[in-house]
């Protein structure tokens, strides 16, 4: 839709500025959340900022990996540019576990770091999304609705722009009970199993979805899957550890 901005002789990379920005919003949203849930505020922006630089190499070097034909006439192309070529799996593999083990050392109390953390999450989906939005790697299936967007001369569903909604959904369920102070470990669940249930739904607007072997979403079976843990735990009122600390 957008994939540069020009501003005089430079031509930026509008999903560069995106994940720029996106990450001081990520820092900054863990940063309040902690503040208004009541979780120590260094050592829960520690996680963060671990999670997200952890997952930034994470997501570089399996990208790399995988493509390493690409790279190895030319190693220095591994860390520049960087304006693509990410794998989001290594990311999110290597930044949890990252996240974890810093929360681990750090003692933390896990339902209290989760509520804390979790708006900062459903924050970087949505930074992904708009970056999705304006770089136009992803988009909808084909639609007639007033409110679809023109993309390669087809008129397609705005599916980063439902995600974005989904999203403050999610937020706004998150808020609901965090503001309530309900048992640590609830208000992360509730809004875990919100964003993943609108990513369920919302992955079938996509037209270059995931598929597996058997053509099934594999967004949609990782969103099912995720949200009916969540629904167990909140149902038998068992939400991740509340006054244990996670070791």
């Amino acid at each position: 839709m957008l994939p540069t901005i020009s501003i005089g002789p430079l031509v930026l990379p509008t999903t560069g500025l995106v994940y720029i920005l996106g990450a001081w919003l990520v820092l900054t949203v863990v940063e309040r959340a902690a503040k208004f849930t009541g979780a120590s505020v260094q050592p829960t922006y520690g996680v963060a900022f671990v999670g997200m630089l952890a997952g930034f190499i994470g997501a570089r070097l399996l990208f790399v990996a995988t493509h390493w034909s690409a790279y190895v006439d030319n190693p220095l192309s591994i860390i520049w540019p960087l304006s693509s070529g990410f794998s989001p799996a290594g990311g999110l593999l290597v930044g949890g576990v990252a996240a974890l083990y810093y929360a681990r050392w750090q003692r933390l109390p896990l339902g209290r770091t989760l509520d804390a953390l979790l708006p900062g999450v459903i924050v970087g989906f949505m930074v992904v999304s708009l970056a999705d939005f304006l770089g136009g790697p992803g988009y909808g299936q084909e639609t007639t609705l007033l409110w679809g967007i023109d993309l390669f001369g087809i008129r397609r569903h705005p599916v980063q722009i439902y995600e974005l909604l989904a999203g403050l959904v999610a937020l706004a369920a998150w808020y609901f009970l965090a503001r309530n102070r309900i048992r640590p470990g609830r208000a992360f669940l509730l809004g875990t199993a919100v964003y993943a249930a609108g990513r369920l739904l919302l992955d079938a607007f996509r037209a270059n979805a995931p598929l597996t072997t058997g053509g099934f979403h594999i967004i949609q079976i990782i969103s099912l899957v995720i949200m009916l843990i969540c629904l167990v735990f909140l149902a038998f009122d068992t939400p991740p550890e509340t006054a244990e600390t996670a070791e």
